[in-house]
């Protein structure tokens, strides 16, 4: 393989200040660093960066590359200036360099034996519209450039794309393949199990989508300690990039010293996900929106609480792919609320009518709250109120009642689009409102409450809850809550200082 670390480093900036910073991060954290030389500015720049280089000696294994803009990277120059780069980049220290199939096909091998010399020779094709139609063709093609090896990395849309690729790297020792797109961010890490496994993770500026900061690949993923005996767990749903569960459930991993890991899905279809947890070897996963109500039809069993709600937030892989549903959601509302109000006689509105909602209404009915639903959708809405034997009321009504708690369960509001509340300020007569997300900890919905002299509760504590359940059913043990609670509140507080400088 290219280096003695299957996870790669990677180096990209615009000037040489930028790249050798973060070139001196990427020596310490991995055995293998890509210098992504075209992201440099201009061609003064790179041989400015490379003449640095060439002073030092790098712990790492280092891989120059020079992408031109017509295989996907940053270059403008010709291919001749081009292989310059890479030359000079060989002599600074580079023992491998990758130069893609574009490039490669108008040189002569024996060419690029003469310029590079010594360098190692990875010949790579990009396909970032979507997977090729045949992936023995192309790496046919590919090897009549003489590479050491060779790289094929393909934007994948679906679970059985990723497998597909993965399959055919398995298939040839002299391969990497790179799953690429939102879709293959878990089978990127995953592809790790592989002997001839390879994953790009930047120090600060990601090069391709689906990688995995450099960072977080470490230290939330431990992926390097990634093999086929390590179980997986993952969270499905549609977005997903927002989710802290990662961060939670690998802590409690780490606390305990399980081999395991767990990872954030991308799920559009859930059929694709589900034919896929078979071959990936997956153990469990949590579920998120929007497919908490529509994962029941999948289910070979499912406890009768979470029958009973409609929705189911963790599955559990049994013998020979048994799927077993969960809903730990209640489990959360009940802990947060059972604290702050007497439910018992309470009157408690909930704002929405998906899986949430329903997790909500039923735990709070079985408190002895009487429960009111208000909802954009009014058929799920009645369907919920219906369900609980709760009341349905009408949105532009809210604004003249008074309930004991307000419940947002709804994604409204969510990280990235914080600015957004499902309820306005005049809406809020109650004396405490619950925002189910998490993320951020004070949502809009939460600072209007503030503002007013409410009371108001952070999903986070129903986050941690729910999680610490789901945690608990798939390992059949008690979970290091300390150790996941810390952690969860490490990322968020990361996550929320950037915000503070602006």
């Amino acid at each position: 393989m290219i280096g003695k670390d299957k996870i790669c480093a990677v180096v990209a900036a615009s000037d040489v200040g930028s790249m050798w910073r973060q070139l001196a991060v990427a020596d310490r954290a991995s055995g293998t660093v890509e210098l992504r030389l075209d992201w440099l500015a201009e061609d003064r720049e790179i041989s400015r960066f490379l003449s640095r280089l060439a002073r030092h000696t790098m712990k790492s294994t280092l891989l120059a590359t020079c992408r031109r803009r017509s295989a996907g990277g940053r270059y403008r120059g010709p291919i001749a200036r081009q292989l310059v780069h890479l030359a000079d980049a060989v002599r600074a220290g580079c023992a491998w360099y990758d130069l893609e199939v574009e490039s490669a096909a108008l040189c002569p091998p024996e060419l690029l034996d003469v310029m590079l010399g010594p360098g190692r020779r990875l010949v790579s094709a990009h396909f970032f519209k979507g997977m090729p139609p045949n992936l023995p063709l192309v790496a046919a093609r590919m090897v009549r450039n003489c590479p050491d090896l060779i790289k094929i990395a393909a934007r994948c849309d679906s679970l059985r794309e990723c497998i597909r690729l993965a399959q055919f790297g398995r298939s040839r020792r002299d391969t990497i393949v790179i799953p690429m797109g939102d879709a293959a961010l878990a089978p990127r890490v995953i592809g790790l199990r592989e002997p001839n496994g390879f994953a790009y993770a930047p120090v600060e500026n990601a090069t391709a989508s689906g990688q995995i900061d450099l960072r977080d690949i470490h230290e939330v993923y431990r992926a390097e300690q990634l093999t086929y005996k390590t179980s997986i767990y993952g969270v499905i749903g549609n977005p997903i990039g927002h989710s802290l569960s990662p961060q939670l459930q690998n802590a409690g991993f780490a606390a305990r010293q399980i081999d395991a890991i767990y990872l954030p899905f991308l799920v559009q279809r859930l059929d694709d996900f589900v034919e896929g947890i078979e071959p990936l070897g997956i153990r469990g996963f949590s579920v998120t929106i929007p497919h908490k109500e529509r994962i029941i039809s999948y289910l070979d069993g499912c406890d009768p609480l979470a029958r009973a709600i409609g929705a189911v937030n963790t599955v559990v892989v049994r013998g020979k792919g048994k799927l077993y549903g969960y809903n730990t959601d209640y489990v959360g509302v009940l802990q947060v609320l059972e604290r702050r109000v007497r439910l018992r006689g309470s009157r408690v509105l909930i704002v929405g009518a998906g899986g949430a909602a329903r997790a909500v209404a039923f735990a709070l009915v079985r408190s002895g709250a009487s429960v009111c639903i208000c909802a954009r959708r009014q058929k799920k809405a009645q369907a919920i109120a219906e369900a609980v034997g709760g009341t349905l009321v009408e949105w532009s009504s809210l604004h003249r009642k008074f309930f004991d708690a307000i419940v947002n369960a709804t994604p409204v509001g969510m990280h990235p689009f914080e600015s957004e509340s499902p309820l306005e300020a005049r809406d809020l007569n109650c004396r405490l409102v619950f925002d189910t997300i998490y993320r951020p900890r004070r949502t809009k919905l939460l600072q209007l409450a503030e503002r007013r002299g409410i009371e108001t509760v952070s999903g986070v504590e129903m986050f941690m809850a729910q999680g610490v359940a789901q945690w608990e059913i798939w390992m059949g043990r008690r979970a290091p809550v300390k150790e996941m609670r810390a952690s969860l509140l490490a990322a968020l507080k990361r996550e929320e200082k950037p915000r503070e400088k602006k």
